[in-house]
């Protein structure tokens, strides 16, 4: 395996796993684990996101965000966005959460094209999830007082709402009804 894996994401055929200090993506077999192909990206890839037809990566350290086709591991993009954390699909475009920029960018999944940058209402956002109607985004926060989490209108980026939840938001995912967000404490929310 690579070194230090950090994103995973899978296409519905196989895993894909983003090595961090390695700067590489690899393919695996669900199968057994074999090792399809490795793809270098630029540097620090972590968060990860499937489209349907494609896995993309987002490099911290590299400021891009690299669209990989799943089915022959061929990169067809790579996009810049400031240090890309985590990312979710929509249905149409792809969110990636901007942790040192404060910002969530939106990139349309058939091209790449930047769609608009947008405020997260606090803090170093991280966690990122598409509920089917709005895209909810975890806020770290530089302190305590500053973790939350805030729901966007995919249309326009706008907040529509915000809650506050103490120790650093982290992650978030949706289960088909809620929202569950972890934080760096002991509680996982659920809303």
């Amino acid at each position: 395996m690579g070194n230090n894996p950090g994103g995973v994401v899978f296409d519905g055929s196989n895993i894909w796993v983003a090595n961090v200090v390695d700067n590489t993506v690899m393919k695996l077999r669900v199968s057994d684990g074999k090792i399809l192909n490795t793809l270098a990206v630029l540097g620090g890839p972590g968060g990860m996101a499937f489209d349907g037809a494609n896995v993309w990566v987002g490099s911290s350290s590299g400021g891009t965000v690299t669209k990989v086709r799943a089915s022959d591991a061929t990169i067809v993009g790579s996009f810049p966005v400031c240090q890309p954390t985590q990312l979710a699909f929509d249905g149409a475009n792809m969110w990636i959460t901007s942790f040192s920029c404060a910002t969530v960018a939106k990139l349309r999944a058939s091209d790449g094209a930047n769609l608009g940058v947008f405020p997260t209402g606090g803090d170093l956002p991280t966690g990122i999830a598409f509920d089917g109607q709005h895209v909810w985004v975890a806020n770290y926060g530089s302190d305590p007082l500053n973790a939350s989490v805030v729901k966007l209108r995919p249309s326009d980026g706008l907040i529509q709402g915000k809650v506050f939840i103490g120790q650093g938001a982290f992650g978030a995912a949706f289960d088909g009804a809620n929202v569950w967000v972890t934080n760096t404490g002991t509680n996982i929310f659920k809303m």
